[in-house]
């Protein structure tokens, strides 16, 4: 197998007759090794790749057996994030860790499509270099994450001893620890019971790589989520009649912490989350059905009504159970308040 050479530097690379009539880029994926078919897509479309001499732009140009491609790598862009003023609610604050109060829309570490304005960014400025290094240069401090439209409650290190401690509780989940995790979360119809739990497990959506997905028995991650049912919208009795349930509050505990295990786990169950255009697109219908002024709500609110309201721990240093709560920001409050007037 043809291994590629150092960044900056050629690597040629010949099509045999097992990549032929394949597209540039899966040809390359073959060949060249570790590098993924992704990265070698971006290399492509930057000019990183000729084909007999000539420069190739386009991943999915097919190949023909004998042709000579030439690879060159480009240096690695510096991957460390830079301070950023970006206003941050600071919950609490010591020497080891900082406790925020998250606002929607923002983005937790840097990603693709998100290099710069995440709350790691914000942290470097509000922390300078006092943030562990644990979590990677793009990462650091990060113990635990929020999707960028979730609002509420997250800690960070802002050392390694910190980290560890705190990265113990959170793989533990709770389940013998004092880590205690609980969100509230607007859905579409209620739960016929009061409580109960979603065991399924999860794995990313091959259709969808921006989705994640129930699987059967003895496929993905273990995910469990504890659900318990606040308030009904509206009340399930109306004087003598039962009334049909357009939505209600419900506030959920992870037992595990996947990635959209809440959003996942409540559309899995029937009741998707109120404003989540990835796990409930196909409750528009029933939002026409909401009086004006929650559609309204509803619509400025533009994202999924999820908040994480509680987080609990045993602080990493000091042994101390640290326990914080969080109100709804003012948008998922309004919907609340509108769909209580059902």
């Amino acid at each position: 197998m043809n291994a590629p050479h150092p960044a900056n530097t050629s690597t040629e690379l010949v099509i045999t007759a097992e990549q032929a009539g394949l597209r540039l880029d899966k040809a390359l994926a073959l060949l060249a090794g570790e590098i993924s078919r992704v990265r070698l897509q971006q290399v492509i479309k930057e000019g990183g790749v000729s084909v007999d001499g000539a420069v190739v732009a386009d991943p999915s140009r097919k190949v023909v057996e004998g042709q000579r491609l030439a690879l060159v790598m480009p240096e690695a862009k510096p991957a460390a994030p830079i301070g950023q003023a970006i206003p941050l609610e600071v919950v609490f604050e010591d020497e080891h860790l900082i406790v925020i109060d998250k606002q929607a829309g923002l983005v937790v570490h840097p990603a693709g499509g998100h290099e710069d304005g995440t709350l790691v960014n914000a942290l470097i400025a509000h922390c300078g270099a006092s943030l562990s290094g644990i979590g990677g240069v793009r990462r650091p401090g990060i113990v635990h994450r929020l999707d960028k439209d979730t609002s509420g409650l997250l800690v960070v290190a802002k050392h390694d001893k910190a980290h560890q401690g705190l990265a113990k509780q959170f793989a533990d989940h709770g389940r013998t620890g004092p880590l205690e995790r609980a969100y509230l979360a607007l859905v579409w119809g209620a739960p016929r019971r009061p409580y109960g739990t979603v065991e399924a497990a999860l794995e990313r959506s091959n259709r969808n790589r921006e989705k994640m997905m129930v699987v059967g028995e003895g496929k993905g991650r273990e995910a469990i989520t504890h659900f318990t049912l606040v308030e009904r919208y509206p009340p399930l009795l109306r004087g003598q009649e039962e009334t049909e349930a357009m939505a209600s509050l419900l506030e959920c505990r992870l037992e595990t912490g996947r990635t959209h295990q809440i959003r996942v786990h409540m559309s899995h169950l029937g009741h998707p989350l109120l404003g989540d255009q990835l796990y409930g697109s196909g409750f528009m219908t029933k939002a026409s059905r909401l009086p004006e002024k929650a559609r309204e709500a509803l619509a400025d609110l533009g994202r999924q009504a999820l908040h994480a309201a509680v987080l609990g721990f045993e602080h990493p240093v000091t042994g101390e159970e640290l326990h914080f709560e969080s109100e709804p920001p003012a948008d998922f409050a309004r919907l609340q308040s509108e769909l209580a007037i059902l």
